[in-house]
């Protein structure tokens, strides 16, 4: 199962983690993971071309951190729309994806 867990300061988003695989077909073929890594993925790199200081991320084999070091608004909107597109995932792959 990917487990997301998010962590706030107030309103504002702090830190993101992504970890484990969603287990719903084979490395490769798993469309959860696929939507889950597309979504994370294109997040990142649209604030990352906005503002190349706003956030910093790892990748490991256990799945990525992503640390928000900004509180601008453009920042803080585009990680709300990635987790509610996560929540969304969340509701129709309740198995494995789930967003804390």
């Amino acid at each position: 199962m990917i487990q997301v867990k998010i962590e706030k300061n107030g309103q504002n988003f702090k830190k993101v983690k992504v970890l484990g695989h969603a287990m719903y077909d084979n490395y490769g073929k798993d469309i959860v993971c696929s939507a889950a890594s597309s979504i994370v993925i294109t997040t990142i790199n649209g604030i990352l071309s906005l503002d190349k200081g706003s956030l910093s991320y790892i990748v490991s084999t256990k799945g990525m951190d992503i640390t928000v070091k900004s509180d601008d608004k453009t920042t803080q909107v585009l990680i709300r729309n990635m987790i509610s597109l996560l929540k969304e995932l969340e509701v129709n792959y309740p198995d494995n994806i789930e967003v804390k």
